[in-house]
């Protein structure tokens, strides 16, 4: 069931119009009970009846399907125009994040193995298997997510990067655009935030700003790198975590004199 909402702003012609007056019995009569409010775990997406070694193979295949959907082409777009805006400063920004102070070096030190491949796979499989050793399937269908959020990951960042083959700023080779550690991370955060909901997945985004910011410090990415790298990131996320009883949509829509934005809310 899809609900597309709408904001109308009319006034009447003739000015204001008087409605007739309801008593209170026929109020009373005509009022309907209201439905109660979905609580948070039926907002969370759905735990799948399987969540074996099969289901995530099986998951990863449909996952690839689900890409190329509208709204993750606004990602890309969007990922892509701010990665070009913030292109026109990629030789200067890093000066602005280096520096001299040891706490600083000392703060940034840890992102680049939270960021790595091999630890955030390490986490996943982590989660996984405690919700398979314990008989949590919400537990483990989280860790499947998150799994393959980052195969997906990987299957978008290696191929970009390879083709735009761009130095690194400490040209140290040519795998710069886009940044794994910001995609990876930025896809983590996504599937939490589809699991959990913003306000228990808030410390994740903040870690995968962290973690971006730090590529920058450390001069191995420049911005318009871990700029798209976030946007790879989202939509490795949101194309694993297409399942669940609520889905919001953001589609652009031509009003005369601009654009508007639908919300479209889609539930099962």
């Amino acid at each position: 069931m899809t609900l597309l909402l709408l904001f109308i702003l009319a006034g009447p012609p003739d000015g204001t119009v008087e409605l007739p007056a309801l008593d209170a019995p026929a109020q009373q009569a005509q009022a309907k009970p209201k439905e109660p409010d979905k609580t948070a775990d039926e907002k969370k997406p759905e735990t799948p009846p399987h969540t074996g070694i099969r289901a995530l193979l099986d998951g990863l295949r449909l996952d690839i399907t689900k890409i190329p959907t509208k709204e993750n082409m606004y990602f890309a777009v969007g990922g892509g125009a701010l990665a070009l805006a913030a292109h026109q400063v990629d030789g200067t920004f890093n000066v602005h994040l280096r520096s001299h102070y040891t706490l600083v070096n000392d703060i940034y030190a840890p992102a680049k193995y939270y960021g790595d491949t091999p630890e955030q796979v390490a986490l996943s499989v982590g989660t996984y298997a405690w919700g398979r050793i314990f008989d949590q399937p919400k537990m483990s269908h989280l860790g499947m997510d998150l799994l393959r959020a980052q195969a997906i990951t990987e299957m978008m960042v290696e191929p970009i990067k390879f083709a735009t083959h761009r130095e690194r700023p400490d040209g140290s080779n040519f795998q710069s655009f886009p940044s794994g550690h910001s995609a990876i991370t930025f896809a983590g955060a996504t599937v939490l935030e589809r699991h959990l909901g913003w306000k228990k997945a808030a410390l994740a985004y903040v870690i995968a700003a962290y973690v971006a910011s730090s590529r920058l410090h450390d001069d191995r990415h420049y911005l318009s790198d871990v700029v798209f790298g976030a946007a790879v990131g989202t939509i490795a996320g949101r194309a694993v975590t297409e399942h669940g009883r609520e889905t919001w949509s953001l589609v652009p829509a031509p009003v005369p004199g601009g654009t508007a934005v639908l919300m479209t809310r889609t539930w099962e």
